[in-house]
This record gives structure tokens, sequence and C-alpha cells, in this order.
């Protein structure tokens, strides 16, 4: 069966979705040390820190899982706000504030997901299946094609600063890919990065936009400790440059098809 515009962002983010809740809910089985920075936000000690850690690490991969074979919305907008709270945590924690907006992807996918499966039919509607839009509403995609663009923006943005800045882990990072002076790849891949980003937000450009995917998606399994379940979590920022790459895809088939018949 061949997938209409809006299904195949769907499809994209409903994963990226899912990724997002597993990632971050295998690290809090684990127990990740640095959460404890982020419980303390609210006044938690490291003891009783670690003892909720798994009890929300398992509710975010319950969640995932739900995501990929029983969908419903207010699932979704629980990501969102979710997910925008821990990226909010790290500045109120001390982190720079860049690892707020880098974090984009994380609240975003979900929005746009939300923004594709609008649908008026009350409450009880939230908690049934949210299957893939039937129909292709074009003002609807033009939202969700806005929206992917501000949140690409925001997430290039965001790795681009850390990079200027001199994230510890990113430097790890370019140190495993081999490179000698990595502060000054850094620098480089910041400076790129931010170019990009503003690139993305005035007018994208498909191939610009695909080889950065292929660099960001290929980078992240480079972190020091638990590479696999970092990739895993970043899920969203994935989602939303391969989203809006589709999309572009298929603005552009559209422009062209709207020639021809202006030209016949």
């Amino acid at each position: 069966m061949r997938l209409g515009k809006e299904q195949k962002i769907y499809y994209i983010l409903r994963i990226a979705c899912a990724m997002c809740f597993i990632g971050h809910g295998v690290f809090g089985i684990i127990g990740k040390a640095i959460w404890c920075n982020y419980f303390s936000v609210f006044g938690i000690g490291q003891v009783t820190a670690y003892r909720l850690m798994p009890i929300l690490g398992s509710s975010d991969i319950l969640m995932g899982l739900l995501m990929l074979v029983y969908p419903v919305r207010a699932i979704v907008l629980w990501l969102v706000i979710w997910g925008f709270i821990t990226a909010t945590l790290r500045p109120l924690s001390g982190e720079p504030f860049p690892e707020l907006i880098e974090r984009a992807g994380n609240f975003g996918a979900p929005l746009i997901l939300l923004i594709l499966c609008i649908n008026s039919r009350g409450l009880s509607s939230w908690f049934k299946k949210m299957n893939a839009p039937v129909d292709d509403r074009p003002e609807r995609l033009e939202m969700a094609m806005l929206g992917l663009r501000y949140i690409a923006f925001l997430l290039l943005s965001g790795h681009g600063w850390l990079n200027l800045i001199g994230k510890k882990e990113l430097i790890s990072q370019y140190t495993a890919l081999g490179f000698h002076d990595a502060h000054k790849i850094a620098m480089i891949a910041g400076s790129i990065e931010l170019a990009i980003a503003l690139f993305v937000l005035i007018k994208p450009v498909r191939s610009v936009l695909l080889v950065f995917l292929i660099w960001k998606t290929g980078t992240e399994l480079f972190y020091p400790h638990w590479e696999a379940f970092e990739w895993i979590e970043r899920g969203g920022s994935y989602g939303t440059l391969l989203a809006l790459w589709v999309a572009l895809k298929l603005e552009t088939n559209a422009c062209l098809c709207n020639s021809e018949f202006v030209v016949g």
C-alpha cells in the first residue's frame, strides 16, 4: 500500500517518539548518575533519586512500547510535556542553556505528531488508538512542515552552540573518531551547524539536510558510555530531520506537479 504525505511523516515521528521514551527509560533502569542533579532541582536527595529512577525508567519504556503497538494521543501529549521538562531541568541544574534547545527534537517530534493527528471528537479520543491520517490536508501538512523547520533549527543551533563551547562529550566523540585536535574540529563543526541551522530556518535544502542527518546519526554512536542507548534516546532529533527531509521531497514533487498543470 502506497503511503500518503502525512502518513510517511506520521510513521517516522511515531518511531522517533518510541525511541525517545525507550532510550530515556533505559537510563532510568541503569541509574544515570547525572540524573541526581535534576532530582536535586526539586529538593530530592541522591538516595531517593536512585530509588525513583527505575520507576520512571520503567514507565518511559512502557510508554515507548505502547507507541509502537498501540499509540494514543494522550501518551504523545505526555511526551511533549515530559520531554520539555527533562530538557529544561538541564539549565536549571547548572548545565549550559544550549543543552535545552539541543533536545528540541525530544518534545518537538511528538508535538508535530499531534498536529498531524488533530482530532476534535472530545476527551475520549485522546485515549483511543491514534491511526495514521487517512487524507492529506495541505493546511495541516504546511503547519507540520513549518514546525519541523523551527524544531530542526533549534536542535541544530543547540548542538552547534555546544560544539563552540567545547562540550566534554563532543570532544570525546571527535577524539574517538581519530581527530588529533578535537577542540578545533568542535569549533569548525559548531560553525557549520549554526550556518546549516539558519539555512534550515530560512530555506532548507534536502541535500544539505541529508548530509547532516547522516553525520549526526553517525557521530552520536561515539558517546563514551552506553553508546547505543544514547543514540536511541536522541530519536526525536533524527526523526525531526528525516521527517523534514521527506516533507521537502513531497513539497518539491507538489511544486513540479503544479508547474506541469499550469504549462499544460
